[in-house]
C-alpha cells in the first residue's frame, strides 16, 4: 500500500513538473493521452470484468433458465447496498448527471465517480440485470477528466473538454469505436465546439480505442462481418425503416420513462423497491431469456440469421418454432426491453439505455426485413438487422452521428454508410417530433430545469434566477396615503413601485403613469390612498421559473422589469436589460477564454 502511494506521489510530482514546462494548450493534449489511456483501460477492466461474472453465472447455474433468472436480484441487491452503504446514497446515474456538472457544478465530478460505477454497473449487469455497460464506462471517463482537470487547477472550460475526452475514451474503449467516442462526446456532451476542442478528444479516443484493440478480443466486443454489400433498390424499405426506428424509439422512452417514475414512489423504501424490481426481472428474463444482461450475444446471433439459440430455453415451449410463433416473440422482445431495462435502473441497479437501444434496433430490423421477405422482396436480413441499431440509438439518444459512425466502425468499413445515414436521420427526425428532448435531457430539464441542446438556453441556464432579482425598488406599505407615496417618490431612482403588507406579500403596483394626473394636486393628499391607485402585476416570476422561462414573459409582456415573488414572498424585480447584459458577458468571457 506504501508503495503505491509513493507512486502515486512521485507520478503527480512528475505531471506538475510537465505541466510547468509545457503551454497550456501543449498540457491539454498530454491530458487528453493521458486520459484517454486510463479512461479506455477503465472501460476495458469493467468489460472483462462483466464477462467474467457471465461465465461463472453459466457454470453455476448448469445453464438452467429458473436458476439464471435469480441472479438479477442478486445484482440489483448488492448494487442497491453498495450505494446506500458505501456511497452514502450519492451515486449519480446516467448522462443526465454528467450534464448537471457541466451546467451546474462547474464539471466537477466526485472523485468516488471513478470507480464507484464500475462497480455498481458491473454487479447489476454481470448478475444479468437488463441494461448497459456505456452510461457507467462514459461516468467513469468523464469523472477522470474531470478529477484530473481539478487536480492541476485547470479552468472551467479545459476541465469540460477534459469530462468530455474521458467520455469519448469510454465509449471507444468499450466498442473499439474511436470516431463513434468522439461524435458522441461533441454530439451528446458539449454544446458547442472548435477545432481547439476536437484535436484533444480525437486523441483521448484513439488513446481508448487502443487499448481496447490490444487487450480485448471479439467475443467480449460488439463486432459484426457484413454477409451482403447496399443495394441501392433497398432505399424505399430503408426509408420505412427508419420511420419504424423512430416511432420504437418514442415507445422506448415513454415506457422506460414511465417505468422509472414507478419506482420513484418507493424511494423511503429501499428494500420493497428492490424487491419489486428483482421480481419483475425474474418473471421477465424467466419468460423471455434475450432480456438477460446487455444483449450483446443476443444481438450477434440476429445478425448471423441464428434465432434458434435465442428462445431456447424460453419458458415459452415450442415443438417447432415456425414464423408466427418466432414474429411473436420478437414482437414481445421489443415491447419488453424497456420494460427490463426500467425495472433494473428504476429499482436500484445501475447501468444505461445504450446497449438495450442497440438490442431493440436489433430485434426490430430482423423482424422488419424478415417479414418483407416473406412477401418476396428477399432483403439482406443482416444488413437490416445492424442498421436499425443505428436508427433507434438515434432517436433514443437524439446522437445520429454517433449512431452512424458506431454501427460503421463496428461492421469494419463504410459500405452501409448511406442506409445509416438515411434510417438514423429519419429515425432522430420521427423521434424528435414526438418527444423533443431525449431521455437525458428530459429527465434533466424536469428535475433541475437546464437546457443544453440550445446555446443561448444553455448559458442562460447555467445562472441562478436569484442571481438577477433587483432589490433597490422602494417598497410602498399597502395602508398609506398618497401624501406619503410622494414622499417616497421623491426619494427613488425608480419609476416603477411595489405595494406589500405587513407579511411581505406583493398586493400590487404602482407606477408614475399611475399617478401622474394626481400628485401634484395637494389637496387629495389625504383623501386617496395606495390602494386605491395600485394595480394587481399581470406578470409575476416565481420560484418554479429559470431565466429562460422569465425571458418569454418579457417577451409577451413588452415589459422591461417583472415583479419575483418566491414562496408567496416579494423578492424584488428582474430586468430585461440586466438580463441581457449579463448574458452578453458570458459571450464575451467564452470567447476570451
Amino acid at each position: 500500500m506504501k508503495l503505491f502511494l509513493n507512486l502515486i506521489f512521485e507520478g503527480n510530482r512528475l505531471v506538475v513538473w510537465i505541466q510547468n514546462k509545457l503551454t497550456p494548450k501543449q498540457f491539454i493534449i498530454f491530458s487528453a493521452i493521458l486520459i484517454g489511456l486510463t479512461a479506455g483501460l477503465a472501460a476495458v477492466i469493467l468489460k472483462l470484468f462483466v464477462h467474467g461474472i457471465i461465465v461463472k453465472i453459466g457454470i453455476l447455474s448448469s445453464n438452467k433458465q429458473v436458476v439464471i433468472a435469480l441472479f438479477p436480484i442478486i445484482g440489483i441487491s448488492l448494487c442497491a447496498l453498495f450505494i446506500y452503504y458505501l456511497n452514502d446514497n450519492k451515486l449519480g446515474k446516467g448522462l443526465a448527471n454528467i450534464l448537471f456538472s457541466i451546467a451546474k457544478k462547474s464539471s466537477i465530478l466526485p472523485k468516488d465517480q471513478t470507480y464507484s460505477h464500475i462497480i455498481t454497473s458491473a454487479l447489476t449487469i454481470g448478475f444479468g440485470g437488463s441494461a448497459g455497460l456505456e452510461s457507467p464506462i462514459v461516468t467513469t471517463g468523464s469523472a477522470i477528466g474531470s478529477n484530473f482537470g481539478l487536480a492541476y487547477k485547470l479552468s472551467y472550460k479545459e476541465r469540460t473538454l477534459l469530462l468530455a475526452c474521458g467520455a469519448a475514451a469510454g465509449i471507444a474503449g468499450a466498442f473499439n469505436t474511436p470516431i463513434a467516442g468522439v461524435l458522441f462526446a461533441l454530439e451528446v456532451l458539449l454544446v458547442e465546439a472548435n477545432i481547439s476542442a476536437f484535436i484533444p478528444i480525437l486523441i483521448a479516443a484513439a488513446a481508448g480505442g487502443l487499448c481496447s484493440k490490444i487487450i480485448l478480443h471479439e467475443d467480449v466486443l460488439l463486432n459484426f462481418k457484413l454477409q451482403q454489400p447496399f443495394d441501392y433498390r433497398n432505399v424505399p424499405f430503408y426509408l420505412v425503416l427508419g420511420l419504424i426506428t423512430g416511432l420504437t424509439s418514442y415507445y422506448y422512452s415513454k415506457v422506460f420513462i414511465a417505468t422509472e417514475k414507478y419506482f420513484k414512489k418507493f424511494e423511503k423504501k429501499k428494500l420493497l423497491k428492490v424487491l419489486i424490481s428483482g421480481l419483475g426481472l425474474f418473471v421477465l428474463i424467466l419468460l423471455v431469456p434475450p432480456l438477460f444482461g446487455e444483449g450483446y450475444i443476443t444481438i450477434k446471433s440476429l445478425s448471423n440469421l441464428n434465432t434458434v439459440s435465442i428462445f431456447n430455453n424460453s419458458f415459452f415451449s415450442f415443438n417447432v418454432m415456425n414464423k408466427p410463433i418466432l414474429y411473436s416473440l420478437l414482437i414481445l422482445v421489443i415491447l419488453l426491453k424497456p420494460l427490463a431495462t426500467g425495472f433494473t435502473l428504476g429499482g436500484g441497479g445501475n447501468g444505461g439505455n445504450f446497449a438495450p437501444s442497440l438490442f431493440v434496433g436489433a430485434f426490430v430490423g430482423f423482424l422488419f426485413s424478415s417479414l418483407i421477405t416473406d412477401l418476396g422482396f428477399n432483403l439482406p436480413v443482416s444488413n437490416f438487422t445492424i442498421v436499425a441499431m443505428a436508427g433507434i440509438l438515434s432517436g433514443i439518444f437524439h446522437a445520429p452521428l454517433t449512431g452512424i459512425f458506431l454501427i460503421a466502425e463496428i461492421t469494419g468499413g463504410y459500405e452501409l454508410i448511406i442506409p445509416l445515414m438515411i434510417v438514423s436521420a429519419l429515425s432522430y427526425a420521427v423521434s424528435k417530433y414526438f418527444m423533443p428532448l431525449s431521455i437525458d435531457m428530459l429527465q434533466l430539464s424536469e428535475k433541475e430545469k437546464i437546457i443544453t441542446t440550445n446555446t443561448d438556453s444553455y448559458l442562460l441556464s447555467n445562472i441562478s434566477i436569484a442571481e438577477f432579482v433587483e432589490r433597490d425598488f422602494t417598497e410602498v406599505p399597502k395602508n398609506i396615503k398618497l401624501k406619503k407615496l410622494v414622499e417616497l417618490i421623491t426619494l427613488s431612482k425608480r419609476n416603477i413601485f411595489p405595494v406589500i403588507n405587513d407579511e411581505g406579500n406583493l398586493k400590487g403596483l404602482i407606477t408614475i403613469d399611475d399617478i401622474r394626473d394626481v400628485m401634484f394636486k395637494q389637496e387629495l393628499y389625504d383623501k386617496i390612498s395606495v390602494k386605491e391607485l395600485m394595480h394587481p402585476p399581470r406578470y409575476i416570476i416565481n420560484e418554479k421559473d429559470d431565466i429562460s422561462s422569465a425571458m418569454k414573459l418579457f417577451d409577451e409582456s413588452h415589459l422591461w422589469n417583472i415583479p419575483v415573488v418566491f414562496h408567496g414572498k416579494y423578492q424584488g424585480f428582474i430586468s430585461k436589460s440586466t438580463v441581457l447584459e449579463k448574458y452578453r458577458n458570458i459571450l464575451i468571457q467564452s470567447s476570451i477564454e
